[in-house]
């Protein structure tokens, strides 16, 4: 390995992934001829040295930035020749990164900041144009015949400072020309200077740039509805689509939540949660009273407009104690530059708040999350689906949005990341008729691994690996991977209060109620799941009071979540509310009639000890039955170990559920056997043990052993069959088919 100076230069095709929906096969020739019969022999003219492609993407070394800017400059004019021999549509248009820097060299590969510094200017260059950096620009700016214009400084990902930025111009007329970048202004103050027909314009930016805001009196931190935490803090209110279109809502909606959860992960920061300022779409407040009510210091607000693949973008980031406006920025851009506009909106915030990022934190922030640009698009529509407690058909459209993503690209971690928290989902409720609660389980761990796999630092899928491990028992690896997911995304409410559930069903309740207690404040006005599991986690560390009033509320919200009826019964009734909680143990029945006691000792056999004889002690004093639609079989009717033995020694069952269903079920003699109903066929393993019948079949009830009892039906009245079979899961009656 060594290091040396050198000019670097990266070319990408705008919009390539758009091309290659249209004509795949067309776009790659067409890049393969510009490749062979342009870019290569400019390079070779210039003493270049293609270092490698990367799919629509080329690296290039050269021995002087001269020579690199020459070959950059020959290249855009032979592309602008052949323009009108190619449909707008079709053609093919290269934006250009220089820079000179310090490179690694390894073999024939080359990387390092010098590398990815031009990478990232490539990223601020328009389609056909040229940006190169100030090391770059100071060698060349009076050698070659174009001219330039000053972008400034420029934040971008994975560079620790900011660089200078500069496009080169191609017209004849701008030949040796700088043109500054002029200081930005606040209008306030240009209006002075503006008269006549500008005024009109005046008037229209002031709708944007609202300067009454300076005169607006400062927000006292007593109006604050919260204590303002230590670190900066900041709400990024949804941004406004006003493109005339509803169908690019979830762009806006897309870009607030980008926003929100890059801004997340900066441990510097505390960053309010997409539910609470969602919250606040439609809110007339100003913005000062959005800041007090949400309890934060700073406001970034900003409205979206999207024309074919232009994309035009105001922001500013707003003090609200003062009113004043510490920064703003208006972005036109082509669409596929969104992450490039994403990567400066943050580096700016980052830079006015004076937050210092860690290493760890600017790898992460310079991440991609991919450049499928079509694959993002299907992941933010999933966003916003919504998760946690969704009904079956949200899921499935939800599911159906990632998994575009991951079609489009198969490297997509956090698409991958989606698709095993709404898995998490499935298997923890149960939601059969989408998957089986064993396939629910796998297709989690799986896509969470992948996730992990592809971004080791994925806040999501760390969370949903640490809810698995706990049902698994793994309480040690389940904290480990809930503490991961909160150092990846320190200001993400969903990773708080699933580490809260973790700690305090591993018994540690001080620091569960404190980590809720965080998670609320990040999100102060929380989503109903959020509020349901937030009651959830201070039912189990012993906090009845402050679990029931967040229980009730949930429950309004979502009325056929078993959960909220579940844990609302047994905190009544261990608060000494019998009456409400036989009322609630009423609705659950109603909502989930083979509801039963033996049932939730299964599925919770996880929990400690005492907190699951202390939830079956509320959910009995409920009404809760033992049994499935509260069968009580007489103890003289129920067959002994021999008895089981002779009805599964090559025998088979035929007869009816309790909601009519009619079923097969055959035994052979060494343990194995097959069920089979009109919508089912399953097959397993079946022993005695004691007085109980024992099942396990595979992808049903988490893949476990699951025991009940055989009794003789000598009351013969609600069915004809010999026998009644009892399990948490089932009333069978059945006999033995001859």
């Amino acid at each position: 390995m060594e290091r040396r100076l050198a000019a670097v230069l990266i070319a990408d095709v705008a919009g390539y992934t758009r091309l290659s929906r249209l004509d795949e096969e067309g776009t790659r020739a067409r890049f393969q001829s510009d490749l062979h019969d342009i870019l290569e022999p400019q390079f070779a003219e210039h003493h270049g040295r293609l270092v490698k492609t990367m799919g629509d993407g080329l690296l290039v070394e050269f021995r002087s930035v001269v020579d690199a800017l020459r070959s950059a400059v020959e290249i855009q004019q032979r592309k602008a020749e052949q323009a009108d021999k190619v449909a707008a549509d079709r053609r093919l248009d290269f934006r250009i990164g220089i820079n000179l820097g310090d490179i690694i060299v390894e073999g024939d590969d080359i990387h390092g900041d010098g590398v990815n510094t031009a990478d990232r200017l490539q990223g601020l260059a328009e389609p056909g144009g040229i940006a190169i950096s100030g090391t770059a620009y100071d060698q060349v700016r009076s050698k070659i015949s174009v001219g330039f214009a000053s972008l400034g400084e420029q934040t971008v990902r994975g560079i620790a400072e900011p660089i200078r930025v500069y496009r080169v111009l191609l017209d004849p007329d701008d030949v040796g020309k700088t043109i500054v970048k002029a200081t930005t202004h606040h209008p306030a103050r240009k209006s002075i200077l503006i008269a006549g027909g500008l005024m009109l314009i005046l008037a229209l930016a002031a709708a944007w740039w609202q300067p009454w805001t300076l005169i607006l009196p400062e927000t006292s931190t007593e109006r604050i509805a919260y204590p303002l935490p230590d670190q900066p803090s900041v709400a990024v209110l949804p941004f406004i689509n006003v493109s005339g279109d509803r169908d690019h809502d979830h762009l806006a909606e897309g870009l607030t939540d980008d926003l929100i959860t890059e801004l997340s992960k900066v441990s510097g920061l505390f960053v309010i949660a997409r539910h609470s300022v969602f919250a606040m779409k439609d809110s007339a407040s100003k913005i000062q009273d959005v800041a007090a009510e949400l309890g934060v210091h700073y406001i970034l607000e900003g409205t979206l407009q999207r024309a074919d693949q232009r994309l035009r973008i105001n922001v500013k980031l707003i003090d609200a104690m003062s009113g004043l406006s510490l920064w703003a920025e208006r972005y036109d851009r082509q669409y596929a530059d969104l992450f490039a506009v994403q990567d400066d909106v943050i580096g700016k915030i980052i830079a006015a708040l004076e937050v210092k990022l860690s290493e760890g934190e600017r790898d992460q922030l310079a991440r991609i999350p991919t450049d499928n640009l079509e694959a993002y698009d299907y992941y933010m529509r999933a966003e916003q689906q919504g998760l946690i407690y969704s009904d079956v058909d949200t899921y499935r459209q939800t599911l159906a949005f990632y998994q575009k993503a991951i079609d489009l690209d198969p490297q997509f971690a956090d698409a991958h990341a989606g698709i095993a928290r709404v898995a998490v989902d499935v298997w923890r409720n149960d939601y059969n008729s989408l998957w089986s609660a064993a396939v629910a389980r796998k297709i989690a761990y799986d896509a969470a691994g992948q996730a992990l796999k592809l971004d080791a630092n994925n806040a999501r899928a760390h969370t949903v690996l640490a809810l698995l491990q706990l049902v698994d028992g793994r309480e040690t690896e389940a904290r480990q991977s809930a503490a991961r997911a909160v150092a990846a995304q320190p200001s993400d409410p969903e990773a708080y209060a699933n580490q809260a559930l973790i700690l305090a069903q591993t018994g540690d309740h001080q620091q569960a109620i404190a980590d809720l207690e965080r998670a609320l404040r990040l999100d102060p006005s929380p989503s109903a799941s959020l509020r349901l599991l937030a009651g959830i986690v201070y039912y189990t560390a012993r906090d009845i009071d402050r679990a029931i009033p967040l229980i009730e509320v949930a429950g309004e919200s979502l009325p056929n979540a078993e959960a909220a009826r579940e844990y609302l019964a047994s905190a009544y009734a261990q608060r000494g509310d019998r009456a409400r909680a036989v009322a609630e143990g009423e609705a659950l029945l109603k909502l989930f009639p083979d509801t039963n006691l033996t049932y939730y000792g299964y599925l919770y056999d996880y929990w400690r000890e005492e907190d699951l004889n202390r939830h079956l002690y509320g959910l009995r004093t409920a009404g809760i039955p033992e049994w499935p639609f509260g069968f009580v079989g007489a103890a003289a009717d129920r067959l002994g170990p021999a008895q089981l033995g002779a009805l599964i020694s090559d025998k088979t069952w035929s007869g009816q559920h309790k909601n009519g269903t009619s079923f097969m079920q055959f035994f052979d003699k060494a343990g194995n056997t097959a069920y089979r109903s009109a919508n089912t066929n399953i097959t397993g393993r079946i022993e005695v043990k004691g007085n109980q019948l024992c099942e396990r079949f595979d992808g049903y009830f988490l893949d476990r052993m699951v025991c009940g009892y055989v009794y003789r039906n000598t009351a013969k009245g609600e069915r004809s069959a010999d026998f009644i079979h009892v399990t948490p899961q089932a009333l069978k009656f059945f006999s033995i088919a001859q």
